[in-house]
């Protein structure tokens, strides 16, 4: 749709029958991972087969894992995944709690880059899955008269199956556009200082609040399959980069503190320690009794987050004995974590906007 706030008005000494052409604007375009639009049978079959037939997810040939795809598991995960996102689900907004402070970092990011740009930035998200699609979100910008899109996935750390795949759908997204806009993408920024000291701010903030000082703070990272490490991914040492950076800017040693990877799936053996074993472990071997448990791979709270921490791992840490479980929410759309996030962008806009 054209942006009425922009009208497209014919270049100065343009002969009549050229194309009226919106002012020229520069997008910010933020990029998550996605969402189903619902949790009934069919949204989550659609979503589960979009993201689950990315070769940068698995990447097993195609003649192998469609059929197991197809045949086995869209036919039962579905129920599973519904399941679990119906526990977590905005049922208000009707949708996933995802979407819900997707848009919501992007109003308080939008806000931030307006004080300091005013109308020369267009700020909206898109999903690699699902919707908003990217495709669409491109689309928009450009029909806005946007001539320069910074593209900023929500990744502080670097991994193929998910910086890699939401670049690659922005420039496929990009092969269609007649008059393709210049385009900049954000690194990830797993070490940027205030990204660090916007997680150990919600850390100190959680730990205020609890009565008795949770015995070791677990760092919990999405996994990968091992193997993803051994050619190249650097996702691994991104991570432990940011515990280590974490401890350090709490003042904390390494009896403090632990990494640890969720959510595997699959066969193989992906990043150790398993999370869900590792908080069993402490509980039963380690004699740690009260844990806290955060997530800085995830720049929003969603089903890896609220379902799988916060229920699953929650309960594995429970049935071996463990007493007190909390849950860091996070970042989300906290203020430090906006200012952060616009630094970024303000970084990456220099040459562009001054």
């Amino acid at each position: 749709m054209p942006d009425a706030s922009n009208p497209a008005v014919r270049p100065p000494h343009a002969p009549g029958d050229h194309p009226a052409i919106p002012r020229a604007k520069t997008g910010v375009l933020l990029a998550n991972l996605g969402t189903p639009d619902n949790y009934d049978y069919w949204s989550m079959r659609r979503y589960l087969n979009e993201f689950l037939s990315d070769r940068r997810v698995i990447d097993y040939a195609p003649w192998k894992w469609q059929p197991l795809l197809q045949l086995i598991i869209l036919t039962k995960r579905p129920f599973t995944s519904g399941h679990a996102y119906k526990s977590i689900w905005n049922e208000d907004k009707g949708e996933s709690p995802l979407m819900t402070i997707t848009r919501d970092q992007t109003a308080k990011m939008a806000t931030a880059l307006e004080a300091r740009y005013g109308d020369q930035v267009m700020v909206d998200f898109c999903m690699r899955y699902g919707n908003p699609s990217t495709k669409s979100k491109v689309r928009a910008m450009v029909e806005a008269g946007c001539t320069r899109i910074l593209f900023f996935p929500l990744y502080p750390h670097y991994a193929g199956a998910t910086s890699a795949t939401a670049n690659d759908q922005f420039f496929r997204a990009l092969m269609d556009e007649t008059w393709q806009p210049i385009a900049r993408v954000v690194e990830p920024y797993f070490e940027n200082p205030l990204y660090i000291e916007a997680l150990a701010e919600s850390v100190e903030t959680a730990y205020a609040n609890i009565e008795k000082r949770p015995d070791i703070l677990v760092v919990s990272y999405h996994g990968m399959p091992k193997r993803y490490l051994m050619q190249g991914d650097p996702y691994h040492c991104h991570c432990q980069k940011t515990t280590r950076l974490l401890k350090e800017q709490l003042g904390w040693d390494n009896t403090q503190i632990t990494t640890t990877f969720q959510s595997v799936f699959g066969p193989e053996e992906w990043l150790k320690p398993y999370t869900v074993d590792e908080v069993a472990r402490l509980a039963r071997e380690d004699g740690k009794k009260r844990i806290a448990v955060m997530a800085p791979a995830f720049s929003a709270d969603c089903i890896e987050t609220l379902e799988e921490i916060n229920e699953e791992i929650r309960e594995s840490f429970e049935e071996a004995g463990g007493e007190e479980f909390t849950y860091i929410p996070c970042l989300n759309d906290q203020d430090a974590h906006i200012r952060a996030l616009a630094s970024i962008v303000e970084s990456n806009l220099q040459g562009w906007l001054d």
